[in-house]
């Protein structure tokens, strides 16, 4: 990407064992965890948004528990909001399915912009990152161009009757 060489990786295992395969892959390549970025889904984030940032909690994500004990905490994760379902007792169902039909053109309008702007997570750019994914999912609303005042002088004065 751009002048960049990036590997994508997608673990054939379980995602509570790709911890095994990215450690795997990072010595391979001779790499360091803070070469690594985890893209993950986030039920702690509303659907669809997206947070970048370097380290962190497990928050209860089994792949990210795998690769955390196969390598530690410093590398970096992309955070894709899927909501929470409401109750805990749904909250393997609601990780575990496909998207809903209905969420297909968000879903797609993310993953686009997320391609577009690989470039940015690669240089560091990460705030840029995210604001260019809000912007594909939440596009900036036009402002309404402010009503003009009328003054005197754009007053029809002539034909008053005012007495003066």
């Amino acid at each position: 990407i751009g002048t960049h060489k990036v590997l994508l990786l997608k673990p054939a295992t379980f995602m509570n064992e790709s911890g095994r395969a990215v450690g795997e892959a990072l010595r391979f390549y001779k790499l360091e965890p803070d070469a690594l970025t985890v893209f993950h889904d986030e039920l702690d984030l509303a659907p669809f948004k997206v947070k970048v940032r370097m380290g962190g909690g497990l928050a209860g994500h089994n792949g990210l528990r795998s690769i955390h004990s196969h390598l530690g905490p410093d590398y970096a994760r992309l955070r894709l909001g899927v909501g929470h379902p409401g109750d805990k007792d749904k909250v393997v169902g609601h990780v575990l399915k496909d998207f809903a039909k209905g969420d297909a053109v968000w879903l797609e309008k993310v993953l686009d912009a997320l391609s577009e702007n690989a470039g940015l997570l690669i240089e560091g750019k990460d705030s840029d990152l995210m604001s260019k994914l809000a912007n594909a999912v939440n596009p900036p609303r036009e402002l309404k161009p402010k009503p003009e005042l009328k003054t005197e002088k754009d007053g029809d004065d002539e034909g008053s009757d005012d007495g003066v």
